[in-house]
């Protein structure tokens, strides 16, 4: 997926798909008490089909949605699998396990993954974008025994890896600086690359934008694409711009954060408790529904995993409280407890479908960045860095002015 036209035509057929199908995977189910989908076929075929899954093969399809899948009867799903296929990149570098100090172990084996993405010659200049501690800047720059700056926003992530860089001697400098600030551009006045390993949304958007104006070579791993400051995405290179307006795509927050929701990192603990969380959701939403007479799904709050209530009751007492609801006397909280776990069972299996999408989504996305690079006359590249296994974020783009 490595030549310019190659990028164009993915992407082109990828909006097709997406637009065609986006009444089908821009619903929620987890906000519907019903069917998400409007009555037009396949709709109901599709809804009967993942109902009638049992839970391992429901499993199966959260994890490789387009092996063996169900709904090939009626979406493309062979399609969309050839088109967000993407080739491998490079293997890991090794390094001595004394470099790995103060990182966590699969932030590691990323880092580790991501630098031979990291082409860089002997005296050249390599600049971190929201570098954090400077985790990656320190293992770079023992792997091409060169200095690096590394721009971070806050204070304290700066002084902690300065402290760091220095007790290991190393030639890495961690400079306070907001990336979004006009400021930022002089840092890459003498720069011959800059990194970035899951920098996020308009964050990522910046470097690019920089980088196409001051002709400086990139390596970016972009993650969470929804934090952005536009309700509607607006496309970056014209040609995603003339495909989204030919085929009528638009994708709001929504669409943009269910490209990033795959967890396969997760243990399995938490993903009892993701479940159990969901579960009680559910059950309060059934609740909800009832107390203010309206059927409509009315959002809750995130609520840390560790400051969940231990029970059901406790759980939806909170939740009413946030919502300036009142809870009378004499509910059944089993009841509305069995109801969420129900309601989860069913919402699981229609999330299928979205799954489906959630990959071509995310390849739609970079596609996008590629030929905005590629407009700017930059010779671009695309990989996955590392198993998805280790991170679902693991497109990297890497490019250099021609």
């Amino acid at each position: 997926m490595n030549t310019p036209s190659l990028h164009a035509e993915r992407l082109e057929a990828l909006t097709r798909l997406l637009a065609d199908w986006h009444w089908l995977w821009s619903p929620a189910p987890f906000t519907h008490a019903g069917t998400p989908w409007p009555e037009r076929a396949p709709a109901g075929d599709i809804a009967a089909c993942l109902q009638a899954l049992d839970d391992a093969r429901c499993q199966r399809l959260q994890q490789r949605p387009f092996d063996a899948s169900p709904l090939a009867a009626w979406l493309p799903v062979d399609e969309l699998a050839r088109l967000v296929r993407v080739p491998d990149g490079a293997p890991p570098i090794q390094a001595p396990e004394a470099w790995a100090a103060h990182v966590g172990g699969r932030k590691w084996q990323q880092m580790l993954a991501f630098a031979p993405q990291v082409a860089i010659g002997q005296g050249q200049r390599l600049v971190e974008w929201c570098a954090g501690k400077g985790h990656l800047s320190r293992l770079l720059a023992r792997r091409h025994d060169g200095s690096i700056c590394a721009l971070e926003w806050q204070p304290a992530l700066c002084e902690s890896g300065q402290a760091l860089a220095e007790r290991q001697g190393l030639e890495v400098t961690l400079v306070e600086q907001d990336v979004m600030a006009p400021s930022v551009s002089r840092h890459l006045g003498d720069a011959d690359r800059v990194v970035a390993l899951h920098a996020c949304g308009d964050l990522h958007v910046r470097l690019l934008e920089l980088a196409r104006e001051q002709k400086v070579a990139i390596s970016l791993a972009p993650c969470c694409y929804q934090r952005t400051r536009d309700k509607i995405y607006r496309p970056l290179s014209r040609q995603a711009q003339q495909q989204a307006e030919r085929h009528g795509l638009s994708l709001d927050r929504e669409a943009l954060a269910l490209s990033v929701q795959e967890t396969v990192t997760a243990s399995q603990g938490e993903r009892r408790k993701r479940e159990q969380a969901n579960a009680w959701r559910l059950g309060f939403d059934a609740l909800q529904r009832r107390l203010r007479g309206v059927d409509d799904y009315l959002a809750v709050p995130s609520l840390a995993y560790g400051r969940m209530p231990e029970r059901f009751e406790d759980f939806c007492r909170w939740a009413a409280r946030e919502k300036g609801l009142t809870v009378p006397d004499g509910i059944d909280w089993d009841a509305y407890r069995r109801r969420g776990e129900a309601c989860l069972q069913r919402v699981n299996r229609l999330e299928l479908v979205r799954h489906l999408f959630r990959r071509p989504l995310e390849v739609w996305l970079v596609l996008d960045r590629a030929l905005w690079l590629e407009e700017a006359e930059f010779e671009v590249s695309l990989s996955q860095f590392c198993p998805r296994a280790l991170t679902p974020r693991n497109l990297a783009l890497v490019a250099q002015p021609t």
